[in-house]
Order: structure tokens, then C-alpha cells, then sequence
């Protein structure tokens, strides 16, 4: 199959986009993504997303498609990102896929188990018995209707802890035998994965250094315009990094300093569990362990031109 495709993974804050963003202006490809929160309209500024001018400078798809108000499944984004990539080879372009977001990109490379379709009235119900309950006793009651699912859940997830619950009500078994079901969906083509791993010290640097900036680009406007919308807390994008904390900041719950520090706290343990995440989980992938440079994406694109001559 001779459908090649590039993807991108890598913590936050770690250059997974500048680097797409390379790599599509040197091969005519088209940067598409895979970042659960990029995906929303309103959160260009908190969830980094590639700025109008990178934008400009090559195709980007996925950015800023869906309202705050979707919650935007793996199933869903892996939807949208084929029919991207479908696009972008009858383009004769080379699809660039980057994100941090470890399930959207198995999805994509692997498939999916299939689940149950949940009516609206079921999700509905479920946010309000959580935000009733509170997270510690609609976990305990999750344990005893189905404490397969229960004993695997952290009880501080809330959208885990949902989606267990909404399953279980919609079909009358539990997320563990969904789960075990063959996965299915798995977009075909030939893949190059370059997982990001750079040194933990200049990660953690660069995360910290990003939020500040930030704040400085009116990333506590943007917060405030999504609390304005009122949605539902338990929303994916009510959980984006950075954004409960400076929600509290607009309501007064937090000085800018505490505000500050605790989203750069929230997202230097975010980047820890994206590196796990990605060491165990990716198949074969090329590792790229040292700061980007122009020396490292010089033989980054030796890599990727070898990719694209090698017959499958």
C-alpha cells in the first residue's frame, strides 16, 4: 500500500507543531490534528494552537472545527481525521498528523472496539447525577453496578467515570465488554511515527515559558469568554489545560500567581503521563530524545525522505 502518512507525538509544550508544520512545507503535506482540545473554535490562545500566520504557511485541517458545547470522541475525531487524510491524497499531498492526544492517534493507526450509541437523555442524566453525586460517590456507586470498570477508573475522571456510567445505561453492558471486542476502523496506509521525547528539564522549562506566554497573549480572555457560554463543566473543553485554573481566577477563587503556578503545575504532570503514555503505547516509533534543532530536523527530514522512497 503505497498511502503514506506521518505522525507527530510527543508531550505538550515539546514542538510537535512547529515541526508538522516543517515537514508539510518541505514535502507538500498538510498538517492535520490530533490534539483533543485544537480541536475547539473558542481555545485558540490555552490549547497553543498554530497561529493564522503558521497556518498560513501550509495546509492545516482539524484546527478549531467543533463548538465548546461537542464533546469529541476518539471515534468522532478519527471520522473527521480519515476523511482528512482521504483529501489530502487525492491531493497528492502528504498527510502530517500531530497531536499529543495517545488515543486519537491509536484510533487513527489501529482502530477502535466499537460502543454503543448514547442517547442524549442518557448523557444528560448521567452529568447530572455526577455533578449531583460528586465524584467520590458516583464512583462508589459505579462500583456497584459494575466494579470491573470501577476498580480501573481514577474517581478524580470525571469524564471517564460519565462515560463508564452512559455506557452501562445505553446498553445494558458494561465498558469492560466493549472494550474487549476486536478493534475495527483502523485508517490504512503506511505510517512514519517520530515520537518527541526531549530531555524532562527542558520540557518542563518550555511548559512553564509557554503558559507565561500565554497570559501575555489574553488567555484569560479567552477563558472568560467560554465561561460566558455556560456549558456543562463535565465538557472536555471545560477540562483543557489551563482552563480551571484561570477560571478560578476570574472568579476570584485565585490570585494570578496561584492561577499561574498550578496551571504550569497541572501541565508539567500532563507532559509526564504523555511520555509514558507514548513509551509504552507507540509501535516502533523513530525517537527524536534532544531538543529541536535545525541539525535534528535536518536528519528528522532525511528520515521522512527515506520513508517516502522506500517502496512499500
Amino acid at each position: 500500500m503505497n498511502r503514506p502518512a506521518i505522525v507527530i507525538a510527543g508531550p505538550t509544550a515539546s514542538g510537535k507543531s512547529g515541526l508538522a508544520l516543517a515537514i508539510a512545507r518541505a514535502f507538500d503535506g498538510t498538517v492535520i490534528n490530533a490534539d483533543s482540545m485544537q480541536v475547539y473554535d473558542v481555545l485558540r490562545v490555552i490549547t497553543a494552537r498554530p497561529t493564522p500566520e503558521e497556518e498560513a504557511q501550509a495546509r492545516h485541517r482539524l484546527y478549531g472545527t467543533l463548538p465548546p458545547s461537542v464533546n469529541c470522541s476518539a471515534a468522532l475525531w478519527k471520522e473527521m481525521a480519515a476523511a482528512a487524510m482521504e483529501e489530502t491524497w487525492a491531493q497528492g499531498r502528504l498527510p502530517v498528523v500531530v497531536g499529543g492526544t495517545g488515543l486519537y492517534i491509536r484510533t487513527l493507526m489501529h482502530g477502535i472496539s466499537p460502543a454503543p450509541p448514547i442517547p442524549d437523555d442518557i448523557r444528560a442524566h448521567t452529568r447530572a447525577l455526577l455533578a449531583e453525586m460528586g465524584n467520590a460517590g458516583f464512583h462508589a456507586q459505579l462500583a456497584k453496578r459494575d466494579p470491573v470498570m470501577a476498580a480501573r477508573l481514577d474517581p478524580a475522571n470525571s469524564q471517564r467515570l460519565a462515560r463508564a456510567w452512559e455506557v452501562l445505561e445505553a446498553s445494558g453492558q458494561s465498558l469492560a465488554h466493549w472494550q474487549s471486542l476486536p478493534m475495527e476502523g483502523a485508517v490504512p496506509a503506511r505510517w512514519l511515527t517520530l515520537a518527541l521525547d526531549p530531555p524532562r528539564n527542558i520540557l518542563y522549562a518550555q511548559c512553564d515559558q509557554r503558559f507565561r506566554a500565554m497570559m501575555a497573549q489574553g488567555a484569560l480572555d479567552e477563558v472568560r469568554a467560554l465561561l460566558d457560554l455556560r456549558l456543562d463543566p463535565a465538557l472536555p473543553a471545560m477540562k483543557a489545560l489551563g482552563v480551571p485554573e484561570l477560571a478560578r481566577l476570574a472568579s476570584g477563587a485565585m490570585t494570578e500567581i496561584q492561577a499561574v503556578e498550578a496551571a504550569q503545575r497541572a501541565t508539567r504532570n500532563y507532559a509526564k503521563r504523555q511520555l509514558t503514555w507514548f513509551r509504552h503505547q507507540l509501535e516502533k516509533p523513530e525517537v527524536v530524545s534532544t531538543q529541536l534543532s535545525e541539525r535534528i530536523f535536518d536528519e528528522i527530514f532525511a528520515k521522512v525522505r527515506h520513508f517516502l522512497l522506500t517502496p512499500p
